[in-house]
């Protein structure tokens, strides 16, 4: 399965469009960029094929991030995500700095306040700062809902025929199914075009839900199960 799958990365990661979706979406309020302006950006389709054109994204002062992406303070040093008064790149636009966040009555993080740096898109701050964290994102206002079905192996072991009781062996996340947001141009995705998913995966749009928003992972960007 793995050899399968690494062939199948490395075929995608050629010719696979490349997007932006929030598959676990918390919200973002930039406090300092102007209340309903929206900036359009360009992004490439492929950042290792000029040929394949640009696309629009767009920025705005309500963005989306994945909750995975933020963390109240930094674990350590390497940690390249973003956190309280702890700088990240958002993908193909700006530097942002969190400042503090909301939480629900179960504690869960539901939006973060940050800062941008106005002069820092498609190059570093002029004052020499390091920020090595780049993470991606989705513009709140244009951003399309969207199914997330997150297939991944059916048993948790190579070869399960072997036990006897291979029905223990079946992966509980063999599918998983999340709701997020993703660029608005994926209205138009085409059933079946394998497209990556910065940071995320290789996802195709469903062929049979075609009237909603539904995209199937086939693989994950890394190999997670010899980790």
């Amino acid at each position: 399965m793995k050899i399968l799958e690494d062939a199948v990365r490395d075929d995608l990661n050629v010719v696979a469009p490349r997007t932006m979706g929030v598959i676990d979406p918390i919200r973002v309020i930039i406090e300092n960029y102007p209340e309903e302006q929206v900036e359009t950006l360009q992004a490439p389709i492929h950042p290792q094929n000029e040929d394949m054109g640009k696309r629009e994204i767009f920025f705005s002062r309500e963005l989306y991030i994945d909750r995975a992406d933020f963390l109240e303070i930094a674990p350590n040093k390497k940690f390249k995500r973003l956190a309280i008064n702890k700088e990240v790149r958002l993908r193909n636009a700006y530097v942002i700095n969190a400042t503090t966040f909301d939480t629900d009555f179960d504690g869960n993080i539901t939006t973060v306040y940050a800062t941008y740096d106005a002069d820092t898109l498609g190059k570093n701050p002029a004052d020499g700062r390091k920020v090595k964290g780049v993470i991606h994102f989705v513009e709140a206002t244009k951003a399309l809902k969207a199914e997330f079905r997150m297939y991944d192996r059916l048993f948790t072991l190579e070869n399960p025929g072997k036990n006897d009781h291979f029905e223990e062996l079946i992966n509980p996340d063999s599918l998983v199914v999340t709701y997020g947001m993703v660029e608005p141009t994926m209205v138009n995705a085409k059933p079946e075009v394998a497209y990556q998913f910065e940071r995320e995966g290789y996802f195709c749009r469903d062929n049979k839900d075609i009237d909603e928003i539904v995209f199937n992972r086939t693989v994950s960007l890394r190999d997670t199960w010899n980790n």
